[in-house]
């Protein structure tokens, strides 16, 4: 049997993948490691309150076989930039350091399309130097997942993506911008633990379009509950 560590575990992709995990039959044991107490209803999901700024101390929470990386925030609610990287890009890094080091076989990352250390865009540069440094960790499995905007419930207003959601998922009909098109959190957990469960290669990268070929899932604004 399997067990999972999932770090952002009551985001938006985070909290969807943690039901799916207590679900399966495949999963032995889920550990989320949150900021804040998140209980959950499945006897499987043990719940660690933890320091993100202090995580060399919680070292022996990162044990099992599979760490599921969804944490992250917006600009806007890290306060800064800098605040923002400390958590999209520090907190993760460590994270998967410690996870390395304990032997944990395959990290599975939720990360952006656009993703690229080069990129003029803060948030997209931090998404690409976290992937680069990922890979250099030595996991003998790494699954990284681009999706674009996603969509969901969320613990917070955000007015910007609920603006997005109401207009992209018509725009994006609209030939070349298919792969732009936004999708539900819920469906990136699916994939996740799919992948998870599944052989796979020592290094895989999932853009939208390789997620979901189809249009066949609903992103339509009638199904969008405001974040």
């Amino acid at each position: 049997m399997t067990t999972a560590i999932v770090i952002g575990a009551t985001g938006l992709v985070g909290s969807a993948l943690v039901d799916d995990l207590a679900g399966s039959e495949s999963i032995e044991s889920v550990t989320t490691l949150t900021r804040r107490p998140a209980p959950h209803e499945s006897g499987k999901v043990r719940n660690q309150v933890v320091d993100f700024g202090r995580l060399g101390d919680h070292a022996n929470l990162f044990t099992g076989d599979l760490l599921f990386s969804c944490l992250g925030t917006t600009r806007r609610k890290a306060g800064s930039l800098e605040a923002q990287r400390r958590v999209d890009l520090d907190y993760q890094l460590q994270a998967a350091a410690l996870a390395a080091k304990n032997g944990v076989a395959h990290y599975l990352l939720v990360s952006s399309s656009g993703a690229n250390p080069d990129s003029r865009s803060g948030y997209l540069q931090m998404k690409g130097e976290l992937e680069q440094c990922v890979l250099q960790l030595g996991f003998p499995r790494v699954s990284i997942f681009r999706p674009s905007l996603l969509l969901g419930e969320r613990d917070h207003l955000r007015v910007g993506e609920q603006l997005a959601a109401a207009v992209l998922p018509a725009l994006c009909r609209l030939p070349g911008l298919r792969r732009y098109r936004p999708i539900r959190g819920e469906q990136v957990a699916t994939k996740m633990l799919e992948v998870a469960l599944s052989p796979g290669a020592a290094v895989e990268t999932f853009t939208l379009d390789q997620v979901f070929p189809s249009p066949s899932a609903d992103t339509s604004p009638r199904d969008h509950s405001p974040p």
